[in-house]
């Protein structure tokens, strides 16, 4: 019966802590590309330059600081709680960040509606 060697413990521990910080950074990206792009049409102004600066101080900062937070903890749950291997966990996260990247345009859409539509009331 063979015991895995002490180094080999920490080098699974290095890497496992390794892919969840660029599962937060893959989350901060999907975050700002989805805001950039879904907010867009009402942070450059519709009819008479109008815009919504709501998209500024609230779905700004909850869609680029919620992606990544969901990002880890979706890291943590199948990675650590559910002792899944890295390559699982690399797999859910994704889903789960193209799941938010989505949705996040979806509302965004649905927020920008009145920018992006040709006609006028």
């Amino acid at each position: 019966m063979t015991t895995p060697s002490r180094t080999s413990r920490t080098e699974a521990r290095q890497t496992h802590g390794w892919a969840g910080c660029l599962a937060v950074v893959a989350g901060f990206v999907t975050g700002v590309v989805a805001w950039g792009v879904g907010a867009a049409p009402a942070l450059r102004g519709g009819f008479e330059g109008e815009r919504d600066l709501s998209l500024l101080y609230l779905d700004g900062p909850v869609i680029v600081f919620g992606a990544p937070a969901l990002a880890l903890g979706v890291w943590a749950l199948v990675g650590g709680v559910l002792r899944a291997r890295d390559r699982m966990a690399a797999v859910a996260v994704l889903l789960v960040l193209a799941a938010v990247a989505w949705g996040c345009g979806e509302w965004l859409e649905m927020r920008t509606d009145r920018f992006t539509r040709g006609d006028s009331w």
